[in-house]
């Protein structure tokens, strides 16, 4: 199993173990710092302490911990421009494996600017990009990021995250790879195979976004074990379990 959208700065050791236990192979973390930052520098430490730190924790468990990086929209209040320098380094050594999670929050200004500057990145170097989709106000701000993609980046290269129940028909009809969060607060497994078995399971990844919020760090495999108990076919399964994951990011 693969869960596509993890934070394992904020995850310890033993969270890893039992993700792996469990059956998950691989995680995607992403890069998230937990509040508003103005300083390159330090966020700029924060990301390096996911790629060489968090790698390396979550291996000693046996768990493969690929990296997103990228400027969170709760971070916008910097300048951006070390990142940036850095994002493509990090590309081009192939040390990540998306730009991630960026996205919009709070409709600011900034969040505005940094938020097109990765996606031309992501765009300009063919780069997969995480798209975070906020708790509050999700419809108003999916309709401005569904404004802002097509102008800056392909379809092929984007998933659309945290789509729930109340989004799901903004986006189903898109080009575009839609993820799927189990998460307290969020969206439980019963509303995840609920949509999967309205829409099918081509189009979607599945994560638990375990972070420093309530979160589970099994919702990923508890999820594909509710398909398999509901009698799904095995290959949809497959495809959500890991499939998908492997066909967009390319590992």
């Amino acid at each position: 199993m693969i869960d596509t959208h993890i934070h394992g700065d904020s995850r310890n050791g033993e969270d890893f173990d039992k993700m792996y236990l469990s059956g998950i192979d691989v995680a995607v973390a992403c890069a998230y710092y937990p509040y508003n930052q103005y300083d390159d520098a330090i966020l700029l430490n924060h990301l390096m302490r996911i790629l060489n730190y968090d790698t390396k924790r979550a291996a000693e468990y046996g768990l493969d911990l690929k990296v997103a990086l990228g400027i969170h929209p709760t971070n916008t209040n910097l300048d951006g421009e070390l990142i940036f320098e850095n994002l493509y380094k990090w590309i081009e050594n192939e040390d990540i494996i998306a730009i991630g999670e960026i996205g919009l929050e709070d409709l600011s200004d900034n969040e505005y600017g940094i938020f097109k500057r990765q996606l031309d990145i992501a765009e300009e170097t063919k780069t997969n990009v995480i798209i975070h989709t906020p708790r509050k106000n999700k419809a108003e701000v999916l309709d401005e990021i569904l404004e802002i993609l097509p102008q800056h980046i392909s379809p092929e290269y984007v998933v659309i995250d945290h789509i729930n129940p109340d989004v799901v028909e903004k986006v189903i009809g898109t080009d575009y790879t839609l993820g799927l969060t189990v998460q307290p607060q969020k969206m439980d497994k019963y509303d995840a195979v609920s949509i999967l078995d309205e829409y099918g399971f081509d189009k979607f990844l599945l994560n638990s976004d375990c972070s420093y919020k309530p979160s589970d760090p099994l919702s990923v495999p508890k999820t594909i074990r509710e398909l398999k108990k509901q009698g799904f076919n095995q290959k949809d399964i497959d495809k959500i379990a890991f499939g998908n994951a492997r066909k967009f990011f390319r590992f």
